[in-house]
């Protein structure tokens, strides 16, 4: 066996463990991304819900404000 022939054996399993190394790291990326697209729906959907009770919640408070500035300014109209 030249050294030629020894080179190539080398080079051929340093291919192979690098090609297997790369696979691996393929599908744990696979892995890694579905799982921050499962968090990032999942804030997704949880800013949405935060959304829709902030939107409740001013419209209960735009009313309760604008009730408690009416009665604030007949109070001051009836002291005068």
């Amino acid at each position: 066996m030249s050294a030629l022939e020894i080179l190539v054996i080398i080079l051929s399993s340093f291919l192979v463990l690098f090609l297997l190394i790369g696979i691996v790291l393929a599908i744990l990326l696979i892995r890694v991304t579905s799982q921050i697209k499962r968090v990032t729906d999942s804030a997704e959907r949880t800013a949405h819900g935060v959304e829709g009770i902030v939107a409740g919640v001013g419209k209960v408070t735009s009313p309760a404000l604008l009730a408690k500035m009416i009665l604030s300014q007949v109070k001051k109209y009836r002291k005068k």
